[in-house]
């Protein structure tokens, strides 16, 4: 398990004095990694039932749009003449589309990432632990609603119907046409490797640049940094509806996960702020 791996580093690292600094400082990533990648041992569909059907119509009563043409209604998972946003994205779309979806959703991990190695090399050590354990913070939260909740993507429904099937592979929807197009491989490697198949709410695609751009604007950083940082997060939230991956409850709820991640992470200060404007 890649787990082992970050643990054997992480000790390293803090064994060594010349790297414990950096070990302590980096701890809210190598947990992040560990916690992921430990979930595979215990699914959480051991915990509880998964929910297929419920959220799949869910998004259709909210978000449905008609289908008409035979392509349209040929993508139904349910057969009505109602279509989730990601089936319909299914059958409408396009080279440019798909292009800067896979540009915006390999954004995902490596922006936050190098966010808070740019805090981190300019020294600017409290908003990177501020930053840092803010996402951890996410992760628990998003982590905990997937075993609360354990529910499965849109792209399950339209390949799999409405009967959860354990052990089911990952997918990579609609950004294997990215594949396609470049000719490289990255989200069949990603994907194929996917910790949790059913942990589709919160979905944590539309938390990590959320949270990015909130500590990116808190810590005054440039507005083009900003800016960037928006519609990067604007993107990804657009490509996990138009791949198949996400609900638009799924980012709805992602974001709300963010908001409470930051709350929590920041009390302390919004309280102390609050006291001293009253």
């Amino acid at each position: 398990m890649f787990s082992i791996y970050l643990i054997i580093l992480l000790a390293v690292l803090a064994a060594w004095k010349k790297t414990r600094r950096f070990a302590f400082y980096f701890l809210p990533w190598f947990l992040f990694g560990i916690i992921y990648d430990s979930m595979r041992l215990y699914p959480n569909y051991m915990v509880n039932d998964i929910d297929v059907a419920n959220l799949y119509h869910a998004e259709k009563s909210l978000f449905g749009i008609a289908a008409s043409s035979s392509a349209e209604l040929q993508a139904v998972a349910d057969h009505t003449q109602l279509m989730i946003p990601g089936e319909y994205f299914k059958v409408h779309h396009c080279g440019f589309a798909d292009f800067w979806a896979g540009i915006f959703y390999l954004c995902w991990v490596p922006v936050p990432i190098a966010f808070a190695l740019y805090l981190y090399l300019t020294k600017q050590l409290n908003w990177f632990k501020r930053f840092s354990w803010a996402f951890l913070l996410v992760n628990v939260i998003g982590f905990i609603g997937y075993y609360i909740y354990p529910a499965a993507p849109p792209w399950y429904a339209m390949n799999y119907g409405f009967k959860a099937v354990l052990n089911t592979p990952g997918n990579v929807a609609g950004l294997g046409r990215w594949d396609e197009m470049t000719g490289l491989h990255v989200f069949h490697g990603l994907y194929g490797k996917n910790a949790n198949v059913f942990a589709a709410v919160p979905s944590l695609h539309a938390a990590y640049m959320f949270l990015t751009t909130i500590y990116a604007v808190m810590s005054r950083k440039r507005w083009y940094t900003v800016v960037l940082f928006a519609c990067i997060c604007l993107g990804i939230w657009w490509t996990a509806v138009y791949s198949g991956h996400h609900y638009i409850i799924d980012v709805m709820l992602g974001i709300l996960t963010t908001i409470v991640g930051v709350l929590l992470m920041e009390s302390k200060r919004i309280w102390a702020r609050l006291k001293k404007n009253s």
